[in-house]
């Protein structure tokens, strides 16, 4: 059996023989159950999860098939971001001698129900999810065998009690905005992400916060929702520039959706910055190289990767530490961005109603 003969000792918490007898069943099926063993019916897993999280069981040793691996969980991988964030927990992993596992699982609120089964039988050190939230049940098995969690989360707000570790994004819709404004511009068009993210929203709400404080109105008809990527970029900033008077400045969500953005530009014979001004979000390696190099918000990839590594070994020593922590933002000019032109350029090109998309 791979619990520690001390689990039974522990005073003022529940022992293994006391949940074994509140669920009505065997000392070793509550075994398996913390063991992630799939030869127990799931009401009976679930009763003794519901049990040992409600007298907050947790093991004092670690059992010796613990592997020395943080598993990091993306809903995608083809981001480019990720590989930021990649980075940044193989460089915290590599202090801590322990390697990195990859996994690719569910949507971009949640990881799928089967995952939990597999990380179970992984029993890594720690999880770190690049996920919106995750479901209670979830929450609750990984408790229940000790396994450390924290939520890398540029994508939303996750529950007060899940470690999170995310980026002021409201600040970022204010700086690039703002930037924009500072420049001369007065129509400044959006394409934000979904609209079912809370970051999308928050970097919405910062755009429209800079452009009250400048004392210019919102144009609703300058916004767009996007999903952060290439191609959405694309069809979005391509409905802005069909307008009868079209954005001199495009703030975009993301670099992606910024370099969609460039094209969308070129395909309606719009230089950037002369024409058109684009911002970007995020600060991949990308926007360094995209022609011209993207002005864009600095989002702290690898170092909230690096931060919740941190977390999760303070979370496995068992410190209390803040549940939520939130890095700055700041904005980087490149070349993407410059003053209006003089004549204004706001009237849409001639020829845009045809125009195919590129490739």
């Amino acid at each position: 059996m791979l619990l520690a003969m001390g689990d039974d000792q522990e005073l003022g918490r529940i022992t293994l023989a006391q949940v074994a007898q509140k669920a009505g069943v065997s000392i070793s099926t509550v075994s398996k159950v913390l063991n992630g063993r799939q030869d127990v019916s799931p009401p009976t897993r679930i009763k003794v999860e519901r049990l040992l999280e409600a007298h907050a069981y947790r093991r004092t040793t670690r059992s010796g098939r613990e592997a020395p691996l943080i598993e990091i969980v993306f809903h995608e991988l083809e981001s480019v971001w990720a590989m930021e964030l990649i980075r940044g927990v193989e460089n915290l992993a590599k202090a801590h001698q322990a390697s990195v596992v990859l996994t690719e699982s569910g949507t971009r609120h949640s990881p799928s129900p089967e995952w939990i089964e597999g990380v179970l039988q992984r029993r890594p050190i720690g999880v770190v999810l690049v996920f919106s939230a995750l479901p209670d049940g979830v929450k609750q098995r990984l408790r229940a065998r000790s396994i450390p969690f924290v939520i890398i989360d540029p994508a939303g707000d996750p529950d007060p009690d899940v470690p999170s570790v995310g980026s002021a994004n409201w600040n970022g819709g204010v700086a690039a905005t703002r930037h924009l404004v500072e420049l001369g511009h007065r129509r400044i068009g959006i394409i934000t992400g979904p609209e079912d993210m809370l970051c999308s929203l928050a970097r919405l709400d910062g755009y429209r916060s800079a452009m009250s404080m400048a004392g210019l109105g919102a144009d609703p008809a300058l916004v767009r929702f996007g999903d952060f990527h290439v191609d959405g970029g694309f069809e979005q900033a391509m409905e802005l520039l069909r307008l009868p008077e079209r954005p001199t400045a495009i703030f975009a969500g993301s670099d992606l959706q910024a370099l969609g953005v460039l094209e969308a530009a070129r395909v309606c014979g719009l230089r950037v910055p002369h024409d058109l001004s684009v911002v970007g979000y995020d600060d991949v390696m990308v926007a360094r190289w995209s022609s011209p190099a993207l002005t864009t918000v600095h989002q702290p990839l690898r170092q909230m990767a690096e931060e919740a590594v941190q977390l999760l070994f303070r979370l496995r020593a068992g410190e209390s530490t803040a549940t939520r922590m939130e890095l700055a933002t700041s904005l980087v000019v490149r070349k993407s961005t410059a003053p209006p032109p003089a004549d204004g350029g706001v009237a849409a090109p001639e020829d845009l109603a045809e125009s195919p998309p590129a490739g």
